[in-house]
């Protein structure tokens, strides 16, 4: 339906974004990142953001935290690099242009991988969580800030109406939850903790899966926050 996302249109869009991305984007996600940084903090261990683009998350987390960052945009990761020297952010171990489904480290090197808005402006949502899966540590966290959309209803229709526009912009709308309860199930090792809506509008969610320490075990019930 209308414009694909693909690397190009991605890739395209994010240029355009990188140089008002933060004064467009700061302070409305602003609660919904700290609540991440938050999640993946509590955590702990080394910590992977994908998507990480002009690092603006980056000062938030503790000096203390062993963040690793990538992002396919080089417009929008030259600013990370800019931001991380300028802060003289040393918890930083790393940044570098990856496509997230297809991310150069071995299995099981992270405990935490962040990814804010991340999973409704790649090609294959599930191919690219399915990479956060090959990468999280067992008993590791996968914490995302996610669009939601909606499962059925006018605002679906609204959401799907808007696609040709939003895919140009780098993004989707029609992203329902019973896409990423289907992911689940398909994983043998993975379980949602938390799904709590953010601001603005409950339209986006911090969702926390995690991966369990031997696969076979029994999935407990997650938080839902309205």
């Amino acid at each position: 339906m209308g414009t694909e996302l693909n690397n190009n249109t991605i890739t395209t869009a994010y240029a355009h974004w990188a140089p008002i991305y933060d004064l467009v984007f700061g302070a409305v996600f602003r609660h919904a990142r700290c609540a991440a940084i938050a999640a993946a903090e509590r955590c702990g261990g080394r910590i992977l953001e994908v998507g990480v683009g002009t690092g603006i998350s980056l000062p938030d987390y503790a000096r203390s935290t062993r963040l690793v960052g990538v992002d396919l945009s080089e417009p929008m990761l030259r600013k990370a690099h800019t931001r991380v020297h300028e802060l003289d952010l040393c918890s930083v171990e790393g940044l570098a242009v990856m496509d997230a489904q297809h991310m150069a480290f071995p299995d099981d090197s992270f405990d935490v991988i962040v990814a804010q808005l991340v999973v409704t402006t790649v090609p294959n949502p599930e191919a690219t969580l399915d990479e956060f899966v090959r990468l999280l540590k067992p008993g590791g966290e996968i914490v995302l800030v996610t669009r939601i959309g909606a499962d059925s209803g006018l605002r679906r229709a609204v959401e799907q109406s808007l696609t040709p526009i939003t895919r140009l912009l780098g993004w989707r709308l029609e992203f329902p939850w019973a896409r990423y309860a289907r992911w689940v199930e398909r994983q043998e090792g993975v379980h949602v903790i938390e799904r709590t809506a953010m601001p603005p509008f409950g339209h986006f969610s911090l969702v926390r899966f995690g991966k369990f320490l031997q696969t076979g075990a029994v999935q407990e019930d997650y938080l839902e926050v309205a």
